[in-house]
């Protein structure tokens, strides 16, 4: 199944988003060194610490990308309030830059909001996770994938929920609102 903007892609970009779409999930190796830090993330989220937030969203980035055996973001900025307008409010951006002069490193951000536009109160932290994971998904479909761009898909969702579930699983008695993750679809070979 596509989304409904598929049908306005050329056919170079719709062939990337099958590819995109194919791949529906993204095995970290090791999880159990990557909780103390989505721990210690919710701590800083809730004190309402933008700085704090931000430097440890960028180890926990940091620790995935380089468990994955990617080039690692050269900067995670956590600020205060979602900008928004009419259509709504920005939870996150992923801006990809040319590679930088530090060898394994790019100029490459993501930008994350913290607190709500409405109300400016600080956002749940499964949503503020959910929303670093999906900029993250971006910088994984161009420098895991080799994908040529990073498209919105079906597969890309899934994969950020797959990353979800394996850093933040959900008790069995509170299911969420995800992709379902028995449908069949193309795993991702990586090399362990």
């Amino acid at each position: 199944m596509v989304l409904p903007y598929y049908t306005r892609l050329s056919s170079k970009k719709r062939a990337i988003y099958r590819r995109s779409d194919a791949i529906r999930t993204l095995p970290l190796p090791e999880v159990a060194p990557l909780l103390p830090l989505v721990a210690q993330l919710e701590q800083r989220l809730a004190a309402g610490e933008p700085r704090a937030t931000g430097r440890v969203a960028h180890r926990l980035l940091g620790a995935m990308t380089a468990q994955l055996g990617v080039v690692a973001l050269g900067r995670t900025r956590v600020l205060s309030v979602r900008p928004s307008d009419a259509s709504g409010e920005l939870h996150g951006l992923y801006e990809r830059a040319q590679p930088a002069h530090v060898v394994g490193q790019t100029d490459t951000q993501i930008t994350v909001w913290m607190r709500t536009a409405a109300q400016a109160r600080v956002v749940a932290f499964r949503t503020f996770l959910r929303t670093l994971l999906h900029e993250l998904v971006h910088h994984l479909d161009y420098e895991l994938l080799r994908l040529p761009d990073s498209l919105h898909t079906e597969g890309s969702f899934a994969r950020e929920s797959s990353l979800m579930r394996q850093l933040a699983p959900l008790p069995v008695e509170q299911p969420e609102d995800e992709i379902d993750a028995d449908e069949p679809s193309a795993q991702l070979e990586l090399p362990w």
